[in-house]
């Protein structure tokens, strides 16, 4: 199977009502345990490659690292893998376009790319991102660019989480124009707010599977249903308790 039928394939998942779930992965281990249970395609999530080699969150963890990994990972499947490239590890176009060059060189289909100013609490302008955004999709026809807006996650208090649903739906639509394939709306748990922007947004909705249910995603018409740090959390409670546990 070529580049683009993975690619077509992995897209052809985005089912709104019908989500691809993603269960978050950060490895070899972790991408064969997932695909052994019956995934359509895997996902790594920034957090738990981090954490897994010693690194804080945010891009601390070296790009030539991300890009083995992602490498390794697309070796040991044959589902499509899409990788969580935050900023995309620069903030001009030009760079942009050099690392997710690089990252389509792996084998990865697809990636997440985030609106956030990596390291601070602000968020590129709309028109800003935008153009990060069509520097992204210069990289390759194909890749399944996945656009992350981090409105919700840095407003911790979600009664205010509707104020900014018009705002979440001006970047979506920006970043629809620029290129991108999906719109993902992580920290947003409100079903009502979420089927808003499931039913006004052009592009297939992901949404970060925290405080909701697969049946309310389906119910609100998500395409995409991603865990993100869960998975590998819960594993590592799990081995923590096993040595606790031990006799």
């Amino acid at each position: 199977m070529t580049y683009s039928d993975r690619a077509g394939a992995f897209a052809a998942l985005h089912q709104p009502g019908n989500p691809v779930v993603l269960y978050n992965i950060w490895d070899t281990g972790s991408a064969k345990a997932v695909a052994g249970a019956g995934a359509k395609a895997l996902a790594t999530g920034s957090y738990p490659v981090a954490a897994a080699q010693g690194f804080p969150d945010g891009e601390q963890i070296p790009l030539e690292f991300v890009l083995g990994n992602a490498e390794r990972i697309v070796a040991a499947t044959d589902l499509p893998v899409t990788i969580d490239f935050e900023g995309g590890y620069a903030s001009e176009p030009e760079q942009l376009t050099v690392n997710v060059t690089r990252l389509a060189g792996t084998g990865a289909v697809g990636l997440n790319f985030e609106d956030q100013v990596v390291g601070t609490d602000d968020l590129y302008g709309i028109i800003e991102q935008a153009r990060r955004v069509t520097a992204v999709r210069a990289a390759h026809a194909d890749m399944f660019v996945n656009a992350r807006t981090d409105l919700f996650l840095k407003e911790k208090d979600a009664s205010k989480h509707g104020a900014l649903l018009s705002e979440a739906l001006e970047r979506g639509a920006a970043y629809a124009e620029a290129g991108a394939n999906g719109f993902f709306v992580p920290g947003l748990s409100d079903p009502d707010l979420i089927a808003r922007v499931c039913e006004a947004s052009a592009l297939p909705v992901n949404t970060m599977m925290r405080g909701i249910t697969l049946k309310t995603a389906r119910q609100a018409g998500v395409a995409r249903c991603s865990y993100g740090p869960i998975p590998h959390a819960k594993l590592m409670q799990v081995l923590a308790e096993q040595f606790q546990a031990l006799e």
